[in-house]
């Protein structure tokens, strides 16, 4: 008698719950697949909505069958709700500071990312491999030709667009993997009809300007974010030293660089040496390595309103505002050297460090995270890529994967 009241009472259960929630609070198992989960649903054309700010940016399927089926399987924590359910969610989200955005396509995700990747791994591959969700690959040729048209999203590998190839000549310039890089880059250059390799890192760079200025959404973390501004500013003048590109550095291109042409940046001062790991002062790697220790590095998430400043909300989703610090050959931006128009998604308070920013740019959107691995304080050369199932809850880890779905958005709702 016990187990039929059992089966009647979950038949009725069933027969009234409609949709799933996925919760994104504390109480979620596996925070990175269930935006794998979410992106299925959207793919398959399933009704996926975003809550912002309810739970830490739960999300709300209709119709649960299939979803649920795929929950199981990739170990995503879902609750079951009825229309009563969600019309008291959807009252608690109208009076406070919440919103609901409706997800009504899946992007098409691509990575700038060479073919023979250098010795170290790159965070957003491993979030999107980890998450279950599609992406393709391409390189300088593709980009040249105008493959970025038929994406939506791109992000940009741990890259130097300067044209010094990383600035790893001191550390690492007698190793096989960076004499084989410039090699490589070198007779790419030439066969895309380039005098040199800064040249045509230059013309890649305009190109994916382009991309974003026509509706595109960018996503840079480490030395790709500052060194594409860099790239930018100096295309009248050549500030690579002849040990890169065989000729001398224009003694006046400090003050030829054009920070106009830049997304994020202005009135920077380059590292000139060639031996020195850093391209700018941009960059803070050196100050927080030396007056921050690990167990101290923290920085903290704004609270935007999802109402009047959704897309900031949207890139900002998370269970907790405090999140881990992590270095990088770019670890976080000087505040002072950040353009008035550039939102500050995520700093250190009361401290020079900005550690995650965006901003509009034409029709698209861009987004720069400071730091190399959200789970790996201090990643080197060779080391070993960090196994995403040991930090499936990752703070860091979410904010990658909070642009993916970005553009699933309706862009004519979004407010700037």
């Amino acid at each position: 008698m016990k187990k039929l009241l059992i089966i009647i009472f979950l038949v009725s259960f069933f027969a009234r719950a409609e949709d799933i929630l996925i919760p994104m609070d504390w109480d979620q198992e596996d925070h990175l697949k269930a935006y794998g989960l979410a992106y299925w649903s959207i793919d398959r054309g399933a009704k996926v909505e975003w809550l912002l700010n309810y739970r830490g940016g739960s999300f709300k399927i209709e119709g649960y069958e299939n979803i649920i089926n795929e929950a199981v399987v990739r170990g995503v924590s879902y609750e079951l709700i009825t229309q009563s359910d969600f019309a008291s969610i959807a009252n608690e989200i109208l009076q406070s500071n919440m919103e609901i955005v409706e997800l009504e396509k899946a992007p098409k995700v691509a990575i700038y990312t060479p073919e023979g990747k250098y010795p170290w791994d790159d965070a957003v591959t491993l979030a999107l491999t980890y998450a279950e969700i599609p992406y393709v690959t391409l390189w300088d040729k593709e980009v040249l030709r105008g493959d970025l048209s038929k994406y939506d999203w791109l992000h940009l590998h741990h890259e130097d667009f300067t044209g010094q190839y990383g600035k790893f000549l001191a550390g690492h310039g007698r190793d096989s993997w960076y004499r084989d890089q410039v090699r490589r880059f070198e007779k790419l250059a030439k066969q895309l009809g380039f005098s040199k390799v800064s040249r045509e890192k230059l013309a890649v760079v305009i190109k994916i300007k382009q991309f974003v200025m026509q509706g595109g959404f960018l996503f840079a973390m480490c030395s790709a974010a500052d060194t594409f501004d860099i790239a930018l500013a100096a295309y009248k003048t050549d500030i690579c030293d002849a040990v890169f590109d065989g000729d001398p550095i224009d003694p006046n291109c400090q003050s030829k660089l054009d920070y106009s042409q830049c997304l994020a940046f202005k009135d920077f001062k380059l590292e000139f040496n060639p031996y020195v790991y850093e391209y700018s002062d941009i960059d803070l790697s050196k100050e927080i390595n030396r007056s921050v220790p690990e167990k101290n590095d923290y920085f903290t998430l704004f609270d935007f309103s999802a109402k009047f400043d959704p897309i900031a909300s949207i890139l900002t989703q998370n269970h907790t505002r405090i999140i881990k610090g992590f270095m990088g050959q770019t670890t976080a931006f000087r505040r002072e050297l950040i353009k008035k128009n550039v939102v500050i998604l995520g700093d250190v308070k009361n401290s020079e460090i900005v550690k995650y920013i965006y901003a509009p740019l034409g029709q698209g959107f861009f987004t720069f995270y400071g730091g190399h691995d959200p789970e790996d304080h201090k990643h080197y050369v060779m080391d070993p890529p960090t196994e995403l199932e040991m930090y499936k809850n990752s703070p860091g880890y979410r904010l990658i994967l909070n642009n993916i779905l970005f553009p699933a958005t309706n862009k004519k709702k979004r407010k700037t």
